[in-house]
């Protein structure tokens, strides 16, 4: 299943590659944050509709709920989607830049098994993968001291 669902992403990306824009444009914004090489490798596409696996699989896990949910991003390995509403919004960057460190530190599987796992468990506001990417983009929005977040990610997940 979870080869399945990561197709689907690398899918996704590809078909969306055109749309992608770099996050190194946010370096000054995020300067202390995120390194430069961190965001050059970390993109974003404003879509109208987040997209989202829907698979019978993930809905009999349990998981339509959070397939059902609305959402105003979505991380998928180094691309993030966003809606165009929220696409100037600084601190849903930072947020889902957060995911983006967590995927690049577990890896696309152990990071699905381990936010499935929480999801299925805790709920989405209860998972900690969550829970750390809500806690740091409230930290950056409220004029937080500079935290390296990727080595933070690194350390503590």
């Amino acid at each position: 299943m979870l080869n399945q669902i990561e197709q689907w992403i690398d899918q996704t990306n590809i078909e969306f590659k055109e749309q992608r824009v770099c996050c190194s444009q946010f370096f000054d914004d995020f300067e202390g944050f995120y390194p430069l090489s961190f965001l050059k490798q970390a993109y974003f596409v404003v879509v109208d509709k987040i997209p989202k696996p829907n698979f019978p699989e993930l809905r009999q896990m349990g998981l339509g709920d959070f397939i059902d949910m609305e959402v105003d991003g979505i991380t998928y390995k180094n691309t993030y989607y966003v809606l165009p509403h929220i696409a100037s919004n600084l601190r849903i960057h930072f947020h889902e830049l957060v995911h983006v460190a967590q995927w690049n530190y577990l890896g696309a599987v152990p990071f699905m098994e381990r936010y499935i796992s929480e999801i299925q468990t805790l709920g989405y506001e209860g998972a900690p993968l969550e829970k750390m990417a809500y806690a740091f983009d409230h930290h950056f929005s409220n004029g937080g001291e500079k935290i390296d977040v990727p080595s933070y990610v690194a350390q503590k997940i």
